[in-house]
């Protein structure tokens, strides 16, 4: 506390240095912004007016002699008057005055004509003759901020706001008044300015009236280079001048400007300085007087006084400022009256001609967070010190948002307060901070932060004729040019604007620099959205934006923009119609909306137009009032449930029910369905109100959303079939889209996202394209196959052929298509059906085909059909076609039965029959699925036909076309009533629609459009049937034709064509190669014929067929075929597609191309031979899941890959192969998958290569379980797999990371638990929770492992609400339980989640306020006893209270024998209200227990494990027991009704003992603690104690529980007595230990920093130190011992901890340096000490010849040290040999010593001998000692 007293003065009386020393009382920099206890104010003793009393002559002594008579103070600006003079610093330089900065943090200007007089002359000659002069230079070419000037006041003004500004004058002549030419000495420091330029110098104006003064040019060179501001100086230029030499009395004067000479001088007594004449800048000696809180008192020049306020005091030399010291200061003020001179300290002012540290910019304005008050001034303010470390001041007013809120107690010192940099005065060096909120939280502090196109807030305080004047802020004003007050011009501004009005206005231009700030009031400019031009490079082609109109000639528009930005609007781009007179189309100041159409920013040209992509003209009122624009946006793709609003010709208008209707968006016709007739339909039948669910968005163009009902195109988008941009568009893609538009050439198709392509009229369709109309109509839904991409002109060429398109499975898609045109149907029913009302709608529901009606004949019409009426059919057409009257004759008005074909809804027409055979009733057969029957066709509609079945009458629905784009055909293909066709049925019930669904069967030929199957070879050519006489084995020449990825084309002759497949061309196939492309068109090729393949089906022919002289022939240039004999390898049976396939092995490895991946299926279909075909499913195509995920980029059509036969695929036609040979899914394996569904809470099922399937379980998707375990996981994704186990066909697999990458070592966090082995007791687990049941929480901690947690250990708090734990502990919420207690035989296990077990925070939160447990304790303990009812689990245990009963229940005893396990822990559970039937449930339920069952503990809740758990091992009853259960139950329940009090009376007392055991076992002081709990007991006894705190951490490390031993040590540290510094010590070294060992680096030194400030660093240091050496970092120890080498010289225990480390080290070379080093830090009377020790830790573990050698050196230079005598002797016994010690006593026994310590060594020589040595040695030592005593006797005696 000493040393802080001496350094930290508390104020008051300073204390007197103890030892007589000379007094030096030294003053801490900080003292000066301390507070001080005893502040007073000092009050002026004398006013102003008394001080102008004196006359100046005397006013020298008077100041001198009175002391008290200054007020040390800082300035302000009430102490200013009129004449003082003041030393400033420039700060800005504008056009026409300079800002100057004062002391203090005030700050004046100079107006430009008070510089100088002859500057001030130029200016009227030049405002006289109107011209510019060549030598007036401007002030910013004269002076530059930062530069220090003398000024005077010349005024002080008041404005109409109360503000002052103080009004300076830099004039010589007024500064130096108080000088005469006869004051005027060499030596002296003036400021003057150029009068004039001469020859040979300068004329300077230094004011003196009769005194002319010049400045030689030498002596203003090294300035002039200095500056830098050309070859000369300039007239009015201010400088500082030196006066060199005095001529007659002062009336030439020669002065120098020398930087040098400038710097150097001093104010002396020797230049007759006096008080009416001193000047600021002046530098003086100054003799320190007194030092108060406010400041220093001084005295200078021999008799002056003067004071340094608290802002002036240098802060580097702060502390030496103590009385009678000298200092150099510099004059800062002198009061004209008053006389006060105030001075300054800082460096910066102490040599003439500097100037004061700058701001960096990035400073200004800066908001730092936290602030540290320095000091307090209750006058003034506070001083800070900022983040970084220099100091700022604050005025009282900016430390509080008014008077009334500040409170002086915040501003202690070291307070810490956020605050904002709003000024930096130059003059103090220091930032002005203000803590006011709304300036730290203003948007705008100067006009720096303030940027063009912003929109700023101000208020009008002026209106004047060129516009408004705005203050945005304080210090920020702005003009609002009068041509920007409204959108139009206002010729009146007075009427709409009043002074004080809030405006909110926009930036059009800022220039900081010159302050200047222009702002328009347009509203259409202020609430515009369009982006900001503020300059030309912005202006980029095609941006469109706002701006305004300045001049309208007949060449057409100028329009500016922001930053005075300008563009011309030529005269053609004014309008789309021509515009004679532009000047009265637009005004000026008009805003207009253009687009920029070309800019050159070098030039400054910019070309604009008022053509808004052929929009009508701007100056339409709508354009320039921005549309609300949709604020909600939709993404592509997003399902909305909408509800019509709108009926309109081409669609219908919706809003969007999710936003509640604000969202406008319309669905066009076409895409209410897939099905142009349903799309019509579905119009037709909707109405205002209606809600139609799940809607796409299919573009969001901002204010126009469109809609899509189209099913393919959702599917599409949803399962992601779509490409997002052009540059995801690949060749061979099927992509669904729409129609677009159909023009003559071709068709062009939209997709999802706005990628467009073109069909041309080729490709549109698989037949000859007379007109595109007849194939596609404009909104249809198609697939398109992506034939080619044109990357530069984003163009992409489309196929619409069915072959090409189709997935090649025509049944299934057209089945597809049926089922989805049905199931339009029946929602178009159920809306007509909600109608109601009108008897025809709900007329139509009920008729559906194959309904009976009876009907009255109407009439017949010319063609022959009959029409009908009928009670069911009011208001509709029944129609039957001549074919349907079958042979009946029509009667007008004869009833007959009718059966009805078809209903159409849009024209309101029923098609019926009368035929026989479909009326008469049939016998039902049961149909099956897939079953082939003959049908006749009855009624064809647009998208399907109605057939009955031959054999039993039934109707059914088939499909008219096989495919979306399958949309034409020609009238010979077309369906004809009557007709009979084979149909394949697919739905075999009647449902909704009233007819069955099938597809038609293997037809006749062209009834459909033939889909080519993949068992051919696409042969892009249709090349033409063409005879001709080759044979098998045949050489042909030809001449290649073209290359296709798999085969390649040559023209035989004129006429014939032939065929190479990529496995014909080369006998080796390289893997990876491209066999075809190794032929290039037109070169010629030998071949032979090996085959031949059908013109219209490419199958292959064999040789003996009928049609092979009409076939394409199949050709082969393999070398080995063309020399070697040919089999007839095709020369089979055309339907022995089987035995070829036969032909090959599963485990066999073929050579195969790329023919193409199927994305539809999935599955990369590829080409043995020309006649066989394979395919590779998804999974089987690599072990990469990169390959996996992009397959269509691994594999290149025509690329020959090896793969490995698996089979044959379900046809039988494709042989089923892999590239990853054949997979076993044995256990162990890894493998790859696909995510085919995510459950929830369980797991992902994985699809397997094979076709199979495995189950991930979330214990199994990670190293480290994740609160969202799924989330990664989306159906799709390709994954790594391991497989755990595959048993009866059910596969396990396993995602972690240490399964699939076992050598990787990567963390484990949390462990796979296989079996309930794994779980120990303690042990800390995490798991998710799986169920919350009345019998408690049921955790999930591995796929076959659950564990329990009773709700009293859930948390600490008592729950009534079960619903809680539903809402806090939802399914799959992850967890960390403590394992209470494991039972291996019942598979159960007993969990805790309370805080004290796991360390995690309680799962309830303590914000819901319920009570804890133990309080509920209490409050049951209160209650009436009678009203505790004990509910147990499973049975109500009882022990038998006597013998009798015993012996008389024998069974009753085998049930309970399990009751010795029992935890003698029993909760209660208080009831609420009187349960009574609640209660005698939970009573039977419990009566039934189950033998040998280990009891649980007795719970509240009556817990019951669930019953599928117990239901797993139920031990088999034996006979007997199972005889007597029913009686044994019946007695128990007689038992437990007849309980008399005494039992009861017993139970309780057995109970109290039990208790008592408990209590006593935990008083035991023997009892090692075993849990939390009893620590928690424990330190709560003996809170002091660090090794029970050590103890708890180690109890926590031992279940790897960090952050709960870090828990525990941050207790210890709070919770241990200050005052136990070592106790504390022990705790924080723990602490670093476990930092050391489990923390970071990182964390390691964030607790050794704290460690640091809370204890003895050294200490701390050197634990820090061992820590590192035992953990083996010898690293970071090495460096620590710098550190404290530096931070702790003159410690020796830091030299020899270091010594003894290095040693250890074997670093002897560096001890011996750190041994000089140690002497050199450490006083002379520690040397020897420290030699000493070095040379013991040298002996123990470094050299033991240097250590003996340091001995003896020190023992040569102090050779009566006794006790390094003593040392060296010791350490000689123990290493050295017995001449040696022998040799150190003789010497030591012979020293000249006091006769104390000779008796000392020699009895310890005496003792060396009797232990080592002979007799004759211990003979020899006594006659020394005796020879000794005798010389010392004799010496006495004489």
């Amino acid at each position: 506390m000493a040393s802080m007293e001496e350094n930290f003065p508390r104020g008051g009386i300073q204390k007197k240095p103890t030892e007589g020393k000379t007094p030096n009382p030294k003053l801490e920099r900080d003292n000066l912004f301390d507070i001080h206890h005893e502040e007073q104010s000092q009050k002026r003793k004398r006013s102003q007016r008394e001080q102008g009393k004196q006359k100046k002559f005397k006013a020298d002594k008077i100041v001198a002699a009175k002391d008290n008579v200054v007020n040390i103070e800082p300035l302000t600006i009430e102490t200013l008057c009129e004449g003082m003079l003041l030393l400033g610093c420039i700060k800005e330089v504008s056009d026409y005055e300079l800002v100057i900065s004062l002391p203090n943090g005030l700050s004046g200007f100079v107006p430009v004509t008070q510089i100088s007089d002859a500057y001030s002359k130029m200016l009227s000659k030049q405002v006289a003759q109107g011209e510019l002069l060549e030598d007036l230079n401007s002030l910013s070419d004269m002076y530059s901020p930062g530069t220090l000037v003398r000024c005077i006041v010349t005024s002080v003004e008041k404005s109409a706001d109360g503000r002052r500004s103080i009004k300076l004058s830099i004039d010589p002549k007024k500064v130096n008044k108080g000088l005469n030419a006869s004051a005027l000495a060499s030596g002296m420091l003036l400021s003057g300015f150029v009068s004039s330029v001469e020859d040979h110098g300068y004329l300077i104006d230094i004011g003196v009236s009769g005194t002319h003064a010049f400045l030689p040019r030498q002596k203003a060179q090294n300035y002039i280079k200095a500056v830098k501001r050309g070859p000369d100086l300039k007239i009015g230029q201010n400088l500082n001048c030196v006066i060199v030499e005095v001529k007659n009395e002062g009336r030439v004067v020669r002065l120098s400007i020398d930087r040098s000479e400038v710097a150097a001088s001093l104010a002396t007594e020797r230049q007759n300085w006096t008080l009416s004449n001193l000047l600021p800048g002046l530098v003086v000696k100054a003799r320190v007087q007194k030092v108060a809180p406010l400041g220093i008192k001084v005295s200078f020049l021999s008799s002056f006084t003067g004071i340094v306020d608290f802002m002036h005091i240098d802060p580097e030399k702060s502390m030496n400022c103590s009385p009678d010291q000298v200092v150099k200061a510099c004059i800062l003020s002198i009061h004209p009256t008053s006389k006060v001179v105030r001075l300054t300290l800082r460096q910066a002012f102490l040599h003439p001609g500097g100037s004061p540290n700058q701001l960096s910019n990035d400073r200004m304005g800066a908001v730092v967070e936290e602030s540290t008050v320095k000091a307090f001034y209750k006058q003034f303010g506070a001083i800070f010190e900022l983040d970084d470390g220099t100091l700022a001041f604050a005025r009282l007013k900016h430390l509080s948002k008014t008077r009334k809120s500040f409170k002086p107690g915040a501003f202690k010192t070291g307070c810490k307060h956020k605050c904002r940099i709003i000024d930096y005065s130059l003059m103090d060096e220091m930032c002005i901070v203000s803590l006011k909120y709304q300036i730290i939280e203003a948007r705008f502090l100067q006009y720096q932060d303030i940027h063009t196109g912003d929109v700023v807030q101000g208020k009008v305080f002026a209106l004047k004729p060129i516009g408004m004047q705005v203050k945005v802020t304080d210090g920020i004003k702005g003009l609002v040019p009068s041509m920007h007050l409204a959108d139009v011009i206002l010729k009146q501004p007075e009427k709409k604007y009043n002074i004080g009005d809030e405006v909110k206005c926009r930036v059009l231009e800022c220039n900081p620099a010159g302050k200047k700030l222009i702002l328009t009031l347009k509203k259409s400019l202020v609430q515009s959205k369009l982006p900001v031009l503020s300059n030309y490079e912005d202006a980029k082609p095609g941006l469109i934006t706002h701006g305004f109109v300045v001049c309208a000639r007949e060449f057409g528009c100028i329009v500016k923009f922001y930053n005075d930005v300008k563009g011309l609007v030529p005269k053609n781009e004014l309008s789309s119609e021509p515009i004679s007179c532009p000047d009265k189309v637009f005004h000026e100041g008009q805003v207009v909306k253009v687009m920029v159409l070309k800019c050159e920013p070098q030039q400054e040209r910019l070309l604009l137009s008022f053509r808004l992509s052929g929009k009508p003209a701007p100056e339409d009122k709508k354009e320039c009032t921005p549309k609300k624009k949709q604020e909600v946006k939709y993404q592509i793709g997003e399902m909305v449930d909408v509800k019509v609003l709108k009926k309109k010709d081409n669609g219908l208008e919706v809003s969007v029910l999710e936003d509640e209707g604000n969202v406008i968006a319309s669905i066009p016709t076409v895409h209410l369905s897939d099905f142009v007739t349903n799309c019509k339909l579905l119009w037709h039948c909707l109405q205002e109100g209606d809600v139609l669910p799940r809607v796409m968005c299919l573009s969001d163009k901002g204010e126009h959303i469109i809609l899509s009902r189209k099913s393919a195109v959702i599917s599409a988008v949803q399962e992601e079939q779509v490409v997002r941009s052009f540059s995801e568009i690949q060749p061979g893609m099927l992509l669904t889209g729409y129609v677009r538009n159909v023009m003559p050439f071709g068709v062009f198709v939209e997709f999802p996202f706005g990628v467009t392509g073109l069909a041309p009229k080729v490709t549109m369709s698989d037949k000859f394209v007379t007109d595109t109309k007849d194939h596609f109509v404009v909104g249809q839904t198609v697939i398109a196959k992506v034939m080619s991409i044109d990357e530069e002109k984003q163009r992409v060429l489309l196929n619409l052929k069915v072959s090409e398109c189709s997935s090649g499975d025509s049944a299934a898609e057209s089945f597809a298509l049926l089922n989805q045109y049905f199931k339009e149907m029946k929602e178009i029913r159920s809306l007509l059906r909600r109608r109601g009302e009108p008897s025809m709608a709900r007329g139509l529901c009920e008729l559906v085909p194959g309904k009976e009606l009876q009907l009255v004949m109407q009439g017949v019409k010319e063609d022959g059909s009959a029409l009908f009426s009928g009670s069911y059919v009011t208001g509709l057409t029944v129609t039957a076609t001549r074919y349907h009257l079958g042979d009946k004759n029509i009667v007008p008005g004869e009833k007959t039965k009718a059966l009805v074909l078809h209903v159409d809804a849009l024209t309101s027409k029923v098609y019926v029959s009368l035929r026989e055979e479909l009326l008469k009733q049939r016998a039902k057969q049961r149909l099956t699925e897939n079953s082939q029957h003959s049908a006749v066709v009855q009624h064809i509609a647009e998208e399907f036909a109605v057939v009955s079945l031959l054999e039993t009458g039934q109707l059914a629905a088939i499909p008219i076309a096989s495919h979306f784009n399958d949309t034409f055909r020609f009238d010979s293909e077309k369906l004809k009533v009557g007709q009979t066709i084979t149909a394949t049925l697919k739905v075999v019930k009647v449902n909704d629609h009233g007819v069955l669904l099938a597809v038609q069967g293997p037809a006749k030929k062209n009834v459909f459009v033939r889909v080519r199957n993949e068992s051919e070879t696409v042969l892009e050519e249709m090349l033409a049937a063409v005879k001709h006489s080759l044979s098998l084995g045949d050489i042909v020449t030809g001449t290649v034709k073209s290359v296709k990825p798999t085969h390649v084309t040559v023209a035989i002759d004129d006429k014939l064509t032939g065929s190479i497949h990529a496995s014909r061309i080369l006998d080796e196939v390289p893997i990876g190669s491209f066999p075809a492309y190794t032929l290039k068109t037109g070169q010629k090729v030998t071949a032979r014929v090996i085959g031949g393949r059908d013109v219209n089906t490419h199958r292959y022919l064999p040789i003996t067929h009928p049609h092979f002289t009409q076939s394409i022939p199949e050709l082969s240039i393999r070398p080995s075929e063309i020399e070697g004999k040919v089999t007839a390898m095709l020369n089979l049976k055309e339907d022995s597609a089987l035995k070829k396939l036969g032909l090959y092995n599963a485990g066999q490895t073929v050579t195969c191309f790329v023919k193409k991946y199927n994305i539809l299926k999935n599955w990369l279909e590829v080409e043995v031979t020309p006649d066989i075909r394979g395919r590779v499913p998804h999974l089987l195509l690599s072990l990469n899941t990169r390959v996996l995920k992009h397959p269509e980029k691994s594999f290149k059509n025509g690329q020959a890959i090896s793969a490995t036969v698996t089979g044959t695929d379900v046809t039988e036609t494709n042989l089923c192969l892999s590239l990853t040979g054949i997979q076993s899914l044995e256990q162990g394996t890894i493998t790859v998958g696909m995510v085919t569904k995510v459950t929830p809470h369980i797991g992902l099922t994985i699809a397997l290569p094979g076709g199979k399937t495995g189950k991930v379980s979330i214990f199994h998707l990670n190293d480290t379980y994740m609160e969202n375990p799924l989330g990664d996981f989306k159906v799709g994704k390709i994954v790594r797999c391991y497989i755990l186990s595959n048993e009866n066909g059910k596969i396990q697999l396993s995602l972690r990371q240490s399964r699939l990458n076992p050598k990787s070592n990567s963390k484990v966090e949390d462990v796979e638990i296989t079996c309930i082995k794994d779980v120990k007791k303690g042990q800390l687990v995490r798991g998710y929770v799986k169920s919350i049941t009345p019998s408690g929480v049921f955790f999930g901690l591995s796929t076959s492992l659950l564990g329990r947690i009773l709700f009293q250990n859930v948390s600490p708090y008592f729950v009534q609400k079960h619903s809680l734990y539903e809402k806090y502990l939802p399914e799959g919420k992850l967890l960390t339980a403590k394992v209470l207690g494991v039972n291996g035989k019942e598979k159960h296990i007993e969990l805790s989640l309370l805080p004290e077990d796991t360390g995690m925070p309680s799962v309830l939160p303590e914000s819901l306020g319920l009570p804890r447990y133990d309080a509920e304790e209490e409050k049951r303990e209160a209650d009436d006893r009678e009203k505790r009812e004990e509910l147990k689990l499973k049975t109500k245990r009882r022990r038998g209270n006597s013998e009798n009963e015993q012996e008389a229940k024998p069974k009753k005893r085998k049930i309970c024998s399990a009751e010795e396990n029992d935890s003698g822990i029993e909760v209660y559970y208080r009831e609420e209200e009187d349960d009574d039937q609640e209660e005698e449930a939970a009573k039977k339920k419990s009566q039934i227990r189950k033998p040998g069952e280990a009891p649980r503990l007795q719970v509240s809740m009556g817990f019951t494990w669930d019953e599928d758990m117990n239901a797993m091992d139920i031990p088999v009853l034996n006979q007997k027991e199972e005889s007597s259960e029913s009686e044994e139950e019946e007695d128990l329940q007689s038992k437990l009704k007849k309980q008399t009090k005494k039992e009861k009376e017993l139970e309780k007392q057995k109970k109290e003992k039990e208790l008592c055991k408990l209590e006593a076992a935990l008083m035991d002081p023997s009892r090692q603690p075993q849990s939390a709990d009893d620590f928690d007991r424990l330190v709560l006894s003996s809170p002091n104690s660090s090794i029970l705190w050590l103890q708890y951490m180690a109890f926590h490390l031992q279940a790897t529980e960090i952050e709960k031993a870090r828990a525990v040590a941050e207790r210890a540290l709070k919770t241990i007595c200050f005052r136990e510094e070592q106790e504390k010590l022990n705790v924080w070294v723990a602490l670093l230990n476990l930092e050391n060992m489990y923390g970071t680096e990182e964390t390691l030194m964030k607790v050794f920093e704290r460690a640091v400030q809370y204890n003895e660093p050294l200490k701390v240091f050197q634990h820090l130190c061992d820590i590192y050496a035992n953990s083996e970092k010898y690293k970071q120890a090495e460096e620590l011992y710098h550190t404290m080498l530096k931070r702790f010289r003159q410690e020796k225990s830091v030299w020899l901890k270091y010594a003894s480390f290095l040693l250890k080290q074997g670093q002897t070379e560096a001890t011996h340096r750190l041994l000089e080093r140690a002497l050199k830090a450490l006083p002379t009377k520690e040397h020897v000490d420290v030699i000493s020790r070095f040379a013991q830790l040298e002996f123990r573990f470094g050299d033991p010849e240097h250590a003996k050698a340091l001995f003896e050196s020190t023992l040569n230079s102090y050779p009566k040290r006794t006790d390094i005598w003593s040392i060296y002797m010791d350490i000689m016994i123990k290493h050295g040999s017995q001449k040696e010690v022998r040799d150190i006593f003789e010497r030591v026994i012979h020293l000249s010593l006091a006769p104390k310590k000779m008796k000392f060594f020699f009895k310890r020589y005496l003792d060396y001998e009797k232990k080592f040595g002979t007799t004759e040695s211990v003979l020899a030592v006594k006659r020394a000692a005796l020879e000794y005593v005798e010389t010392k006797s004799s010496l006495a005696d004489t």
